[in-house]
Order: structure tokens, then C-alpha cells, then sequence
């Protein structure tokens, strides 16, 4: 990975914190509408190149990892709250515990969105490079700028102060980037690597499903117009980008 992609999935992060932390009640009523569409482009692009190439591998286990990512992700967010697809459930009165349970959990899935990254970062002799990489971290940043803001929303409705909260995203940032560099210093090999990406593909689909099941709210059984035309327009970007 180079520096510039680095940097996006830092910025990203602090730029969704940013705004929840920054802008009015406009920003915050935007959030439905982005989430819609990045959960249409991460499922778009888990569809169309992510898990083919799992399974392209060749790996009789990869079913096996995918099923395990989607596990460990619904774990992770009893922990997280549910920020990663936009929950917002403010806390008052809470002390630091409940802020480094928030943060163990998305944390934790950051570095694990990270790992393929570095991982194809190394590419061994005889193997083609992962042209899907670009993809996969354009989805995690896409991604992290929706939860960013909810996660800013979430602290600071819940009563800790501005600098905590922006160390906080300024952590969530760095995980990803963390996890880049942890696979490339070790530089994972290709039957792992399959594996990771599998995981992430399975935390991926868990987290997109949601945000759609989700999208007008857990009271209705069904989708707006507005919101149909959004995932059909994440998911059209995903084919384009991909093809």
C-alpha cells in the first residue's frame, strides 16, 4: 500500500467524526441516504469480485471462513453498539468502560478490514497481483465515513468530551492502516491471505444486509422509492468499478 491509501482510510474516519461532531442536524438526517448506498457498494462489490475470488482460490474451506467473519462481526457488535451500519444509541451518564467496549469492537473490525490489504500488498512470484485491491479499500473507506459519524453522534450524545471523542476516531482511523501493515510486515501467504479475505467478505455481508434490511427503518416491511434508487445506484457504481 502506498502512502495516499493510507491516508484515505485515516481521513475518511476523521472526516465522518468531523462532521457529526462539527455540522447541524442536516448532516445527521444525510446519514440514512449514505449508509444506503455504501451498504449497496460493499454487498455490490462482495458479489461481483470479492467472493469469487475467495472461492477462486480453490480453498474447500473458504465457506467455512466466510461463515466465520459473518459470526464474528455479529459478536463484535454487541460490543460496538451497531455503529458499523449506523446505530446511534446514546448513553448518558456512562463511564470510560462503555467507550472502550464501543471502540474494542470496531476496532477490532478495522484491523481485520486492513489484513487483505497489506496482504496483497506482497505479491509472490508466480502469483498475478490482486486486482481487487483497489476495490476492497475503496469500499472500507466508504464505509468507515458513515460509521465515523455515527460513532461521533454516539459518543458525544453519550456526554464525553470533544478531545476524547476525537481521539476516539483518531484510534478508528488508525486500525485499518494498523492492520494493513501488520499483514504486509508478515507477509501472509496466499492460502491465508484467501482466508482473511473471506472473513472480511463475511463481516462485509453481514454489515451490508443490515444496513438494506434496515434502510427505512425497522418498522416498515419494505423500501422507499428514494432509497431503492440509492442501492440501485451503490450497487450500479460497484459493476462499473468492477467491470
Amino acid at each position: 500500500m502506498t502512502l495516499w491509501q493510507y491516508a484515505l482510510l485515516f481521513s475518511t474516519a476523521i472526516l465522518g467524526g468531523g462532521i457529526a461532531l462539527l455540522g447541524d442536524e442536516r448532516f445527521r438526517r444525510a446519514l440514512p441516504v449514505l449508509l444506503s448506498f455504501s451498504g449497496a457498494y460493499l454487498l455490490g462489490i462482495a458479489a461481483l469480485e470479492l467472493i469469487p475470488d475467495v472461492f477462486g482460490e480453490g480453498s474447500t474451506t473458504a465457506g467455512l471462513w466466510l461463515l466465520l467473519g459473518f459470526f464474528v462481526q455479529l459478536l463484535l457488535e454487541g460490543l460496538s453498539q451497531g455503529v458499523e451500519h449506523g446505530h446511534v444509541h446514546a448513553h448518558r451518564g456512562q463511564g470510560t468502560g462503555f467507550a472502550l467496549g464501543i471502540m474494542f469492537g470496531l476496532g477490532v473490525h478495522a484491523f481485520l478490514e486492513g489484513l487483505p490489504l497489506g496482504a496483497g500488498a506482497v505479491v509472490p512470484a508466480g502469483h498475478a497481483p490482486h486486482v481487487h485491491d483497489a476495490h476492497l479499500l475503496y469500499g472500507i473507506a466508504l464505509h468507515k465515513l458513515p460509521a465515523a459519524f455515527a460513532l461521533g453522534l454516539l459518543l458525544r450524545g453519550s456526554g464525553y468530551s470533544k478531545g476524547f471523542v476525537w481521539t476516539c476516531l483518531a484510534i478508528f482511523g488508525m486500525m485499518s492502516p494498523v492492520g494493513a501493515v501488520f499483514a504486509e510486515t508478515l507477509s501472509i501467504n496466499p492460502v491465508w491471505r484467501a482466508r482473511i479475505l473471506a472473513l472480511v467478505v463475511g463481516s462485509f455481508l453481514h454489515i451490508s444486509t443490515t444496513i438494506l434490511f434496515e434502510a427505512d427503518g425497522s418498522h416498515r416491511h419494505g423500501v422507499s422509492f428514494v432509497k431503492l434508487l440509492i442501492i440501485v445506484a451503490g450497487m450500479g457504481v460497484a459493476y462499473l468499478t468492477v467491470h
